[in-house]
């Protein structure tokens, strides 16, 4: 395993971190398909196992379920805390991003997580409700009170990051480290605006769903996993693009083929490239895991990724939201 660090923060994570959006107890009206406690540590005890230290889950997954197991998972093995990385979310909950909200949020993660404290703590929206400067400094006061380490942001449009960047400078308080956003061969429009902000701040990309909700790591659109057949939001995802994202598969398949490893490897080695600092992968069985891990260590020349790249045509946003959405909903 290979590391590196976050943004200026110091804090060294692995070059893959572990999604846990997998882990938690499974409902009809959430994710049928994430792992129970059990299943998890496994999981979470053979990552450990391949170098991963940087672990990342939110208070909405699974109800807070995701929250409680990788805290179970990480005590059952015995790991030290200063040894792994661990990353949680805000903003799907009762008032968003708002000051009260977020200082409500973060002890009921950290009472799930069984830490006095995250490595990292993410705004998982942008909240069109509440003052960036109300958020900003709310945020800042977790790092004053020690219960948090760095912050980032996720999915949002690159002028909302830059102006709670500015927001943050002016005032002097703690800025984002990192972020989070929708980034893989297939959904590439970050690179017009919000790639350029974070490179300008130096903020590390930690990028969900690099491998596109699986369809970047076979051959055929349609997976045969139970997650393939229920989860409705990566269908909202990507099916409206399929005909010119399955161009881009054929070559992701091409190129794996000729060099002899997964079409995970080449899809993960590609946004290494460009230089990501850890996709999240969220994985289910530990074949997954090993494929990522081998990603590391994969060298794609300029002409690979050229070529990977070409046919990709615009896509409509997925991940940034226009409005906040009713909770719930």
């Amino acid at each position: 395993m290979k590391y590196t660090t976050l943004g200026t923060t110091g804090i060294e994570v692995s070059r893959i971190c572990v999604g846990c959006m997998s882990y938690g107890k499974a409902t009809a009206d959430f994710h049928q398909w994430t792992l129970n406690a059990e299943e998890t540590e496994v999981m979470v005890r053979h990552a450990i196992e391949l170098g991963v230290n940087f672990f990342d889950t939110a208070n909405v997954y699974s109800f807070g379920t995701s929250e409680e197991y990788l805290g179970r998972s990480l005590k059952n093995i015995g790991v030290a805390r200063d040894k792994v990385v661990i990353a949680s979310k805000v903003y799907f909950n009762d008032g968003r991003l708002s000051r009260a909200a977020i200082q409500r949020e973060i002890d009921g993660t950290l009472q799930r997580l069984g830490t006095d404290y995250l490595d990292l703590y993410q705004i998982h929206r942008y909240d069109y409700d509440t003052p960036i400067e109300e958020t900003m400094e709310a945020l800042h006061s977790l790092v004053l009170a020690g219960k948090v380490r760095a912050i980032g942001a996720s999915a949002m449009y690159g002028y909302q990051f830059h102006n709670m960047q500015v927001a943050a400078e002016r005032n002097g308080w703690t800025k984002f480290a990192t972020m989070q956003n929708h980034y893989n061969l297939l959904y590439r429009e970050d690179e017009r605006e919000m790639i350029p902000i974070c490179q300008q701040y130096g903020v590390s990309l930690i990028p969900y769903s690099p491998l596109a909700g699986g369809h970047l790591s076979r051959s055929s659109w349609q997976g045969d996993s139970k997650r393939s057949a229920t989860d409705n939001v990566s269908r909202n995802k990507y099916d409206h693009a399929m005909e010119n994202d399955m161009q881009i598969i054929a070559r992701v398949a091409e190129v794996a083929q000729r060099m002899g490893v997964t079409m995970t490897e080449v899809s993960l080695a590609w946004l290494l490239h460009r230089g990501v600092a850890a996709p999240i992968v969220g994985a289910t069985k530990a074949e997954h895991f090993d494929a990522a891990v081998r990603a590391v260590d994969l060298v794609l020349s300029e002409e690979d990724a050229a070529y990977l790249e070409e046919l990709y045509r615009p896509h409509t946003i997925v991940g940034a939201v226009k409005e906040n959405a009713v909770l719930g909903k």
